[in-house]
């Protein structure tokens, strides 16, 4: 059932989300072709603001930084996933993988370069201010919109 609470979640986790993922475009190797790696991120945010935090306003103040950055870490561990595998999925395509146990592990590996790729300072504190402001808005919206 839609609320203004998941509609105001899932549009801030789409926010949080596009701004963090232009934050780490810079840090990407150099002539790596992102396609719509923001708006993929965005639609995901939108996703999981919606069906994670959303549902939640209404438990407090306290539950609501609770949700923000439980929501926000999901974003970024289901995010860093979403993308390892479709990388996985092409390098396969150009046989890079003798067999589907190596494609496999291989998505664990992207996923650590990847996590580290974007542990810098100013995508961590965007990631965690964004999340607590989420929350918290998401709490109010809940509160005020019944």
């Amino acid at each position: 059932m839609p609320t203004a609470a998941k509609l105001v979640a899932g549009l801030l986790w789409a926010l949080v989300a596009w701004f963090a993922s232009n934050l780490i475009k810079p840090y990407f190797p150099e002539g790596t072709d992102l396609g719509r790696f923001a708006e993929v991120n965005a639609a995901l945010g939108l996703l999981l603001g919606w069906t994670m935090a959303g549902p939640r306003a209404g438990l407090g103040w306290s539950a609501a930084i609770s949700y923000g950055l439980t929501t926000t870490v999901s974003l970024v561990v289901v995010g860093v996933f979403m993308h390892s595998f479709a990388e996985m999925v092409r390098l396969s395509m150009r046989r890079m993988y003798e067999g589907p146990v190596e494609g496999v592990v291989a998505v664990f590996g992207l996923m650590v370069e990847y996590f580290a790729l974007m542990a810098q300072p100013d995508v961590i504190v965007t990631l965690l201010v964004g999340g607590l402001i989420a929350g918290l808005a998401t709490e109010w919206a809940g509160r005020r919109w019944r």
